[in-house]
């Protein structure tokens, strides 16, 4: 497969630089030109010791080549972009994550080619993924939309500055104020805004700061929706109590992050992301072999490099991976019209988005879709795409009947 690399030599050379050192690889950080690539070489210092022989096996070169080998799956062309966004919003005296370097940061930016005069589609991913977890969806979203996904900041193959957040507040100004530098950077306006688990908190929570650039907001099995007080979870309240239910609050709150078991467990940790990978993605279709074997070795550089995007987590959400600062609460002030899309079997509870539609002033619809869980786009991809073009039917040019949904996902 073709692809084209949307950076001059100079800019990615420097990027790449500033990428390696951030992840603490001890790779150099080349990327080797074909007929489709264009070359990418850091001065970064040597290793001694080989990549075999790491502890923690992975690197920069590491995370980007399985990207770009999952991504060989994908057969629509793209360009891949390092984008800068500088090293904190304008004016702010609070770089990202309150980091005393003046350097950049870049967010690893995927754009498919499109027809002309398409909608334009940002795809956001949640925690602990990036964005080569819609590669399935990629091809067929790409005939209908100018796509471009994105590694959030502290994620995948963007800048993983040092976490220093204290608060909720200062956590999500990080994710919004860092996509919208980017936003600016890529000269964006009117776009419809995807944004699956924790990206669709931080997804809802820019449209609700900056609605005037969203013309769409879908949130897939979206995080966030309820507080635990909310949710009022009698089950939850119950095994906090208990001994085991202590000690993982405790973790919680110390994150503790699923990724430092990775990290610690070292050159074993890729069998244990392999495990993942077969038990979780053998629900719904299922990935294929190759499939499988591509993700797994994706999933695995980008969980095992420099901890970043990942520590938001208990300032974000409480043990039970309730929000601090629930959507349901700020519902009321939603401008942006909006498209809920879960999975039948998915663990976040479609129940919460059916309180929050209850006080929006805006048009809002949820859509289930069987055989699916929290990985709606992956579990059942005619499904997840029968939705997203019955959401987005009024950007789209007149056809297919108006986009109706697929036998057995419904509307509720």
């Amino acid at each position: 497969m073709s692809y084209r690399l949307g950076l001059r030599r100079a800019e990615s050379s420097s990027l790449a630089k500033a990428m390696a050192q951030e992840l603490n690889s001890s790779a150099p950080a080349t990327a080797t030109a074909t007929a489709a690539t264009a070359t990418s070489t850091s001065t970064t210092k040597k290793s001694l010791w080989p990549s075999a022989l790491r502890w923690i096996p992975t690197s920069t070169d590491h995370i980007i080549s399985a990207e770009k080998r999952l991504l060989s799956l994908v057969k629509t062309p793209y360009t891949q972009e390092l984008v800068d966004i500088g090293s904190g919003p304008p004016g702010s005296k609070v770089r990202w994550f309150r980091s005393a370097s003046n350097e950049s940061r870049f967010i690893n930016t995927i754009t498919f080619d499109s027809k002309q005069d398409s909608p334009t589609l940002v795809m956001v991913h949640g925690y602990a993924a990036s964005q080569g977890f819609f590669f399935k969806n990629f091809d067929t979203l790409a005939k209908h939309f100018r796509v471009i996904a994105i590694d959030q900041l502290g994620w995948g193959a963007s800048s993983r500055p040092d976490f220093t957040c204290t608060s909720t507040e200062e956590t999500e100004a990080w994710f919004i104020d860092s996509f919208e530098e980017w936003r600016k950077a890529k000269n964006l306006s009117n776009f419809i805004l995807l944004g699956h688990s924790f990206g669709g908190y931080i997804a809802s929570k820019y449209a609700l700061k900056h609605p005037e650039h969203v013309q769409h907001l879908i949130l897939v099995g979206p995080a966030g929706v309820t507080s635990e007080i909310e949710q009022k979870s009698e089950r939850l309240a119950k095994f906090q109590k208990t001994w085991t239910g202590a000690i993982l609050n405790h973790l919680w709150e110390s994150n503790f992050t699923p990724m430092k078991v990775v990290r610690g467990l070292g050159p074993f940790g890729p069998n244990l992301v392999r495990k993942y990978t077969s038990a979780r993605f053998g629900e719904g279709e299922g990935l294929a072999e190759q499939e499988s074997a591509l993700l797994t070795d994706y999933v695995y550089h980008t969980l095992a490099a420099k901890a970043s995007g990942e520590l938001c987590l208990k300032h974000i959400f409480s043990f039970g991976a309730f929000a601090r600062s629930s959507l349901l609460q700020g519902s009321s002030e939603w401008k942006v019209p909006t498209t809920f899309i879960y999975g039948f079997q998915d663990w976040m509870d479609y129940k919460g988005a059916e309180a929050a539609r209850k006080n929006m002033n805006v048009s809002c619809e949820i859509i289930r879709v069987p055989q699916a869980g929290h990985f709606v786009f992956l579990d059942n991809t005619k499904g997840f795409h029968s939705s997203m073009l019955h959401a987005c039917r009024r950007f789209l040019s007149p056809g297919m009947a108006n986009y109706p949904l697929e036998e057995g996902v419904i509307s509720v």
